[in-house]
């Protein structure tokens, strides 16, 4: 993107609305999608009678596709853009979804996990929406703009709410199928409708030089640590938090799926908020509040307080905590981040998110206490990490660093 002058285009507000509220939704719908085995992860572990650290590997096994996944696809999007990038992955994520039904209806671990790893590339997604939106607004409103965009990871609540649900009421197969026809069709709802910033220009280096001069960035690695404890606290409770539910207070599938759907709604709603105070206040700010809050909050949880409203407030809080830091990360990348190289930045950062919620449900599993029905150690362990983060926060990142690399 370059700085406006007399003889570059202007961008219309409405222009900005819309291609904001496309990326939103093909953002949740691949979401959603990226999230299929979690909300179900309970009828999996019954029906071929898994341990618990095979139901955290099946649940955890999509996370590192779409982890890894989000370099190159960032690196892709600053040379193709949002537009042919959002289509082909909706696309694509159409058949990995056929494929883990197929699975299911074989009942086969090992498929399972197989199309399941295949299953994350919905969600690179995210490393397309944010150099997207970043060149439909100006440095200012970027927060907000990928604030916004972020609300899309509420496609992991739609899918805690409603896949289950839509198991029941219309059968496994026909979910699965339901989902993958919608994810065509948004496909064809994007390209038709989708129009990249008229401020964007495609960036043609060599993708591997690209991803090198990204990481030779100092605010990469310092938001892709940020981002790796953030959304991926965010993304462990999203995907384990069923397991985690059944295991410590007995819901069943849909009473699990429901209260998970709470948990990342209330996410969804402090990330754009933690987008627009980082406007406001700054992201450092922000992210302070937020590790500090996800720090009390593991330990709160740990208690195992009763439900309803005790154990409800404590998953709430935490939710609105990782919310509002994932929501500050971006509003530092976008800030901080050359404009050319944002998608990389993206990428990576990104890629460090999704693995920061991978490794979670692992310890999760790996620490159960099955007869105290317990993950005392694995909150435990969160709530170090969360203030050691905080700690890095405030004394490690400079308040002013210089953008050009």
């Amino acid at each position: 993107m370059t700085a406006a002058t007399p003889s570059t285009p202007t961008i219309e507000k409405s222009a900005q609305t819309r291609n904001l509220l496309l990326a939103l939704l093909a953002f949740a719908v691949t979401f959603w999608a990226w999230n299929l085995i979690g909300p179900l992860g309970v009828r999996y572990s019954t029906e071929l009678g898994l341990s618990a650290t095979q139901k955290s590997l099946l649940v955890a096994m999509p996370v590192l596709v779409g982890s890894l996944g989000r370099i190159p696809v960032g690196a892709l999007t600053d040379r193709y853009g949002g537009r042919v990038m959002f289509t082909i992955m909706l696309f694509a994520s159409s058949v990995p979804v056929l494929l883990v039904c197929l699975a299911g209806t074989l009942k086969s671990y090992s498929l399972l996990l197989a199309f399941g790893f295949l299953l994350g590339i919905a969600g690179t997604t995210f490393a397309i929406g944010i150099p997207f939106v970043n060149a439909w607004y100006e440095k200012p409103r970027r927060g907000f703009a990928t604030g916004v965009f972020g609300a899309g990871m509420g496609g992991t609540a739609l899918s805690s709410f409603f896949t289950p649900r839509m198991v029941q009421s219309i059968g496994y197969v026909a979910t699965y199928v339901s989902i993958a026809i919608a994810l065509a069709v948004v496909g064809v709802i994007v390209w038709l409708m989708m129009r990249d910033s008229p401020l964007w220009s495609p960036n043609t280096d060599p993708v591997v030089p690209k991803l090198a001069a990204a990481a030779r960035l100092t605010v990469t690695w310092q938001m892709a640590f940020l981002y790796a404890v953030t959304f991926g606290g965010f993304v462990a409770f999203s995907t384990y938090l069923p397991t985690y539910l059944k295991d410590v207070y007995d819901f069943d599938l849909t009473g699990a799926g429901t209260r998970t759907a709470g948990f990342a709604i209330a996410a969804v709603i402090a990330r754009p908020v933690g987008g627009i105070l980082s406007d406001k206040v700054g992201p450092r700010a922000v992210m302070i509040v937020s590790l500090a809050g996800a720090a009390v909050m593991a330990i709160v949880i740990a208690l195992k307080l009763p439900p309803e409203i005790p154990a409800g407030i404590a998953f709430v809080l935490m939710a609105v905590f990782l919310g509002l830091g994932t929501g500050a990360t971006f509003a530092w990348v976008a800030q901080l981040a050359p404009p050319a190289k944002v998608g990389t930045v993206t990428g990576i950062v990104g890629a460090a998110g999704g693995l920061g919620g991978y490794f979670p449900p692992l310890v999760m599993g790996a620490t159960y206490d099955e007869q105290d029905h317990s993950y005392t150690i694995g909150l435990i362990l969160l709530s170090v990490t969360a203030v050691a983060t905080l700690a890095y926060t405030i004394f490690g990142i400079k308040k002013k660093q210089t953008t050009a690399a």
